[in-house]
């Protein structure tokens, strides 16, 4: 929201001396946060001008600029006439104009200098309506000073920087979505009188004691809202006021315009500009009907499913059966609160004018413009809370800007329509607000901040808000305002202690475990948003019949180009990895933890927002809901280990990606059973199957397919990992210390010759189960498969370590071993080897 400085004077009493700089402070003390500041950037010397003579001249490409000398009195140092070149032609010798003289800066910081050109050194320039910032005036070019300030007693050398507004600011504010009244100058003025104290005078109230009462010879409205959302009607106000005879030719009176300019809105026509200005002072959207268009009574009601309009910005639209519309009795007229249709907006030849001044619903406001993806400057208020008793006020400002400036005259008839405003009372014990605050407020200082925001309370604490504030429900809203006005800056900062039993649950520990442990190894943790695009599954080559293909489409999505949600990670891992690499990170090692979807959606009944629909069609909903695992994934290219003075580096490869897993595994005390595997994106002779001990798969790590890393643009060898962390986290359970054994362990080496196709990891895990309840650990340290085992066969050398609750004898130990290789010799034909 921007708002003009000189604007917010007219409504609040700002110190004269006080600058943009010093309002935004102000604003910022009550939440309002500061965006920027504009205006002021204009420095002389900018100056007015008198033409004296004007000569045409034809140039070699056609173009007729003209050749002046301006009387510039005293401000060019000589007092000599000034030569210009200016390329318009829609002022004459003996007018006032805009000069601007070398030296000067206009907007954008546009610095003027004597250059030549056509011929001639042009000492300056004569300055267009655009040049300095302002709307186009009606005159197509430069600015006449006599028309536009209506004044001809200006001295030639006088300062228009004053003349013209330029030295006036603009401070722009962020809104936040529960503070709608502040896309008004009175909500911002309002503000600032509760942050400095300065006097507010409402303009609201004035305008609202002149608008006259409804009559039986107002234009006839009536509401036919069928189907109201969560019990509330989609209009509940609406006003109507005519003015006739408005002449069509009629421009934008000047200081109206440049006010709509500095608070960043476009000068359109006259009945236009006024409903824009009007929305701008008092928050309240009104939109203008050309009268002489409409056919019988104004019609409020929800739309047909299928109904169609135009709206202003040339885009059919088809409407939905929740939308609110304005219709006649042929036509629909505008989508109510969001954007009017073009077959009833005001044109060039627009005499009679319909004022439509109403309150509509913030939530069915705001459902339509998001299913329309049409956000405007109505839609951007209603949404969050119009004032609904603002209504007459703002038809009547409206019809006093036409009368005054379009010359028309307005309809004693007046129509308003719909239902009374019940404003809510809140029950308030002011001891709770400094029990939740942190601070202590005494009771006359309370109900001092409540007055001063316009709630009304009484003398047992039942406080009443105000119409503009559909923000305060609840006493938690109220002790947030008392907190706000009275200063954040007066709550002291002190860390609050947390009571016992509190923190974070089993899984939230377990995930942040995991994280710290992949950190610790050396990985980057990211986070990507939970879609994809239609190519996802194409990328990462999955099956036509992959499960992890059953996804959700997203009705509404962020991005037409991402409208399903993820059922894997690895899309944004890699995406990241990429993006990181072509940044110039050549050793990359990433990791995210995130929900998927794992499969389609069912079907279940919608209801009304703000109504328990049982709770058999809750059970329904939540049995509609996919389920949404929480998979850890993780992607490494580049250099493992360093490269340095040292000696070269390692490559990351299948490994590191196992080695990844296993520190997830191991951080949470989970075995992690390795075998191999073949899933896609990997590649099928470099991919290792994740298991949990009894055998349930969890996940997949190794190298990714070369297509894949050709297809997402991978470094060559990249390798990733994905596993389901919930499925991990639940196999971990509760674990429990074990006892530390003071007596020593006893390690056994072996070395076993096998088929070359068999998995260590099998051997490992018959070598373990056959060596009894004493073996600790067991460790595979190299593998052979040269010629002094023969063709065919590899050798696995296992590191073998046995403890008990006594010191073991080496006859033992044999014993132990000799059953391993025994049950290794039986399964797999294995041999030792010498």
């Amino acid at each position: 929201m921007r708002v003009p400085v000189d604007w917010l004077r007219e409504y609040v009493e700002v110190p004269t001396d006080a600058r943009g700089a010093d309002i935004a402070e102000s604003l910022v003390r009550v939440g309002l946060e500061e965006e920027g500041l504009h205006g002021g950037d204009v420095t002389g010397p900018l100056v007015v001008g008198k033409v004296l003579t004007m000569e045409p001249e034809q140039q070699k490409n056609g173009k007729t600029i003209n050749w002046c000398t301006v009387d510039v009195g005293d401000a060019n140092g000589t007092g000599e006439p000034q030569g210009i070149v200016c390329g318009a032609h829609n002022f004459a010798p003996g007018d006032l104009v805009v000069v601007v003289l070398p030296g000067g800066v206009l907007p954008g910081g546009f610095e003027i200098s004597a250059r030549k050109t056509y011929g001639h050194v042009s000492a300056g320039m004569i300055c267009a309506a655009d040049e300095l910032g302002f709307p186009d005036d009606g005159s197509g070019g430069i600015i006449r000073l006599a028309e536009r300030l209506g004044r001809d007693d200006l001295t030639p050398g006088e300062d228009a920087i004053p003349l013209l507004g330029l030295d006036r600011e603009t401070v722009e504010i962020n809104v936040t979505p529960d503070r709608g009244y502040c896309f008004s100058i009175r909500g911002v003025a309002r503000e600032y009188s509760a942050s400095t104290g300065a006097t507010f005078t409402d303009p609201a109230i004035a305008l609202g004691d002149k608008a006259p009462r409804a009559n039986d010879a107002g234009f006839e409205v009536r509401i036919e809202d069928a189907a109201p959302l969560r019990g509330q009607v989609g209009c509940s106000r609406y006003v109507a006021r005519i003015v006739r005879g408005i002449d069509p030719t009629a421009p934008t009176p000047a200081w109206l315009a440049v006010r709509l300019t500095e608070a960043g809105m476009r000068s359109i026509s006259l009945p236009v500009d006024v409903t824009n200005y009007v929305m701008l002072a008092l928050g309240q959207p009104l939109h203008a009907f050309d009268l002489a268009t409409l056919d019988g009574p104004i019609v409020v009601r929800r739309a047909t499913e299928g109904e169609k309009l135009t709206t202003l910005d040339d885009v059919e639209r088809t409407l939905f059966a929740e939308d609110l519309l304005i219709t006649d009795q042929q036509r629909i007229l505008a989508i109510a609160g969001v954007m009017g249709g073009e077959n009833s907006e005001v044109s060039d030849a627009t005499r009679d004018v319909l004022i439509e001044s109403a309150h509509f619903d913030p939530v069915s406001v705001a459902r339509t413009a998001r299913r329309h993806k049409l956000p405007s400057e109505a839609s951007r208020r209603f949404e969050r809370g119009v004032d609904p008793l603002l209504a007459p006020a703002a038809a009547q400002l409206a019809v006093d800007l036409l009368v005054e400036y379009g010359g028309g005259t307005v309809d004693e008839g007046v129509t308003d329509v719909g239902t009374a405003y019940e404003p809510v009372s809140i029950a308030l014990n002011p001891k709770d607000i400094g029990r939740i605050v942190g601070v202590e407020y005494a009771d006359d200082r309370v109900r001092e901040i409540l007055t001063q925001i316009g709630c009304e309370v009484s003398p047992e604490f039942t406080v009443t808000p105000p119409s503009w504030r559909p923000d305060l429900t609840t006493w938690p809203d109220l002790a947030e305002e008392v907190a706000r006005i009275d200063g954040y800056d007066k709550i002291p900062s002190i860390v609050p202690t947390p009571p016992g039993g509190r923190g974070l649950t089993t899984s939230q520990a377990a995930r942040r475990l995991v994280g710290e442990s992949l950190a610790a190894q050396g990985l980057f943790e990211t986070w990507a948003d939970p879609f994809i695009g239609d190519d996802a599954f194409e990328a990462l080559g999955f099956a036509s019949d992959d499960p992890r293909r059953q996804t959700v489409r997203i009705a509404n999505p962020l991005s037409d180009e991402k409208p399903w949600f993820r059922t894997t990670v690895l899309p944004g891992l890699l995406e990241a990895l990429r993006r990181n690499v072509a940044r110039g990170s050549k050793d990359v090692a990433i990791f995210e933890q995130g929900l998927v979807v794992g499969g389609p959606a069912g079907t279940a009944k919608t209801y009304p927002v703000g109504t328990y629909p049982g709770p058999e069609a809750v059970a329904a909903i939540e049995q509609a809901v996919p389920a949404q695992p929480r998979m850890l994934g993780w992607a490494l290219t580049g250099h493992a280990d360093r490269a340095g003075w040292w000696g070269g580096g390692r490559a990351a490869d299948w490994s590191d990606a196992i080695a990844v897993a296993r520190a997830a595994a191991e951080a949470l005390a989970v075995e992690l059973v390795v075998t191999a595997g073949d899933r896609a994106p990997f590649h099928p002779g470099r991919c290792a199957q994740l298991a949990l001990p009894d055998g349930t798969v969890i996940g997949h790590a190794g190298e990714l397919h070369p297509k894949v890393i050709g297809r997402l643009g991978l470094p060559a060898r990249t390798v990733a990992g994905e596993l389901d962390l919930d499925a991990l986290i639940a196999a971990a359970g509760s674990p429990q210390a074990r006892i530390l054994s003071n007596f020593p362990v006893v390690q056994s080496d072996i070395a076993l010759i096998v088929p070359s196709q068999t998995p260590s990891a099998d051997v490992e895990r018959v070598l373990r189960s056959a060596a009894g309840d004493n073996l600790e650990a067991i460790q595979l340290f190299d593998v052979y498969d040269g010629d002094q085992v023969g063709e065919g066969r590899k050798s696995l050398a296992y590191r073998m370590t046995f403890r008990a609750d006594r010191t073991l004898k080496t006859e033992e130990v044999n014993g132990f071993r000799d059953a391993a290789v025994a049950a290794a010799e039986q399964e797999f034909g294995a041999t030792l080897r010498a």
